[in-house]
């Protein structure tokens, strides 16, 4: 006899699939191809495995698994807000959280809930898991665009300010990945698949 929490979470499960239908703007490595949401999201959450061991502090990696594979689940309704669109602020918005309410909403009470929470707590940005789990967010991309010759920087025109604005986020979750990191941006302005403006 299927329980009530089963068809529920099988309803979830299926709802979820359209997150591989979500297209990003950022393209596979060596690749023309866009990522979606899911393999970005996959992505990250082997990110957080076999990276955890740079985290400036000690964090529960489960925690960051379940909140990168869960974070971008609120885009099946809101969609994708590319981090560099000057319309659109890339923050969250109630249009999220409407869409979390709805996608967890589908899951037995306790589940939804703790959804709804961890989906939260990597919006804030405040735990140590979420600074890590915002880490791997933004450092995803940049390996992407730096394999694909500027990848959305050149495609959009991002200037380096913006770039570097964004991704310093990363070290708020480590200093060792954020030194990686920012050698990768000194070195696209050399290569010049990343423009700097000289005042």
């Amino acid at each position: 006899m299927q329980t009530d929490n089963l068809l529920k979470q099988v309803s979830f499960i299926k709802e979820i699939d359209k997150l591989k239908y979500i297209q990003r703007k950022t393209k596979l490595f060596n690749s023309d191809r866009h990522e979606n949401d899911a393999e970005h999201s996959w992505h990250l959450a082997m990110m957080a495995i076999v990276l955890a061991e740079h985290s400036d502090k000690p964090i529960d990696v489960l925690k960051v698994v379940k909140m990168v594979l869960i974070h971008d689940i609120v885009e099946i309704d809101a969609g994708d807000t590319f981090i560099y669109d000057a319309q659109k602020n890339h923050t969250n918005t109630d249009q999220e959280l409407i869409a979390a309410n709805r996608i967890f909403g589908l899951l037995p009470a306790e589940q939804a809930e703790e959804f709804i929470d961890i989906w939260k707590e990597f919006e804030e940005g405040v735990t140590d898991e979420a600074k890590f789990a915002k880490a791997m967010d933004r450092f995803e991309p940049l390996l992407q665009n730096t394999s694909n010759n500027g990848g959305t920087w050149t495609e959009f025109n991002v200037p380096y300010q913006k770039v570097y604005d964004k991704k310093k986020a990363i070290k708020n979750g480590s200093a060792s990945i954020w030194s990686y990191a920012e050698n990768l941006i000194n070195e696209s302005v050399e290569k010049g698949i990343l423009i700097k403006k000289v005042d």
